[in-house]
């Protein structure tokens, strides 16, 4: 009997801990996992990072920096044909400058 209670009481143990691990994890999953710079990406990782931006927009953010000079901003990505203020708040946390 008493193995029995020891078994329920680990079990039970085990069913408590579970929620606790999940919120740990939950957490870092909404964390972005990748940030791109601007001035220096490829047009594919620019796809890659940043949501809403497919290869063609990656590739005009790209020619517009070889034309223009390196990004000062942020902002200044509304400068290319197809950003806009919605993509730039979609990724505002995954672009870099520097």
């Amino acid at each position: 009997m008493r193995k029995l209670v020891t078994a329920f009481c680990l079990v039970l143990s085990c069913c408590l801990m579970s929620p606790v691990f999940a919120d740990e994890t939950g957490a870092a999953a909404t964390e972005p996992l990748v940030s791109v710079n601007i001035n220096t990406a490829s047009a594919d990782e620019i796809a890659e990072v940043m949501q809403g931006v497919g290869a063609a927009k990656a590739q005009a953010i790209v020619d517009y920096r070889e034309q223009n000079g390196a990004f000062t901003s942020v902002e200044g990505l509304t400068a290319v044909k197809g950003i806009g203020p919605s993509t730039l708040a979609n990724n505002s946390d995954r672009i870099e400058l520097e």
